[in-house]
């Protein structure tokens, strides 16, 4: 499966890189990483044996995980390319949260694949993005999911 050679998480400051789903310090997480492919975003991950729903499938709650991260990714690209910048320059981009989550599994995900998740951006306000995203196995569409993800507010800066 294609790997990304540029991930918007990649440039998120150390101090926001704990996510479960995306925070690449975060050493028992996914570490789900999010790119640019043309006019879309695109998370590309394959599943680890402990993601068994029932022998042969993917848990659901790791495909709404995928879905939930690539949504706030793809909403700080979205963003960080209005700003004018593009992923893999090290600026540090916008940090967004999950404000809903909504996911339809289509049908059942195979386990023992690579995943590719699909998103495309919509701006809904300056400061909220809705991403669809589409999950799919082996060309399969498995998952759809829509994230509606606003900027972080200054008050998870705070300790």
């Amino acid at each position: 499966m294609n790997k990304l050679m540029n991930a918007i998480q990649d440039q998120y400051p150390d101090d926001f890189a704990w996510c479960y789903g995306c925070g690449r310090l975060n050493q028992g997480g996914h570490h789900f990483r999010t790119g640019v492919d043309g006019d879309h975003t695109v998370t590309f991950y394959t599943p680890k044996p402990e993601h068994t729903a029932l022998p042969g499938f993917v848990y659901g709650g790791l495909i709404a995980s995928l879905i939930d991260c690539h949504g706030t990714g793809s909403a700080a690209i979205a963003l960080h390319q209005k700003n004018g910048g593009e992923v893999g320059d090290g600026q540090e981009p916008p940090r967004f949260v999950t404000a809903s989550l909504n996911v339809d599994f289509m049908k059942p995900t195979p386990h023992g694949v690579a995943l590719k998740a699909v998103g495309t951006v919509q701006e809904i306000h300056p400061k909220k993005f809705k991403v669809e995203t589409e999950v799919f196995a082996e060309g399969e569409l498995c998952a759809r999911g829509e994230v509606t993800a606003v900027v972080m507010p200054k008050t998870f800066l705070s300790k």
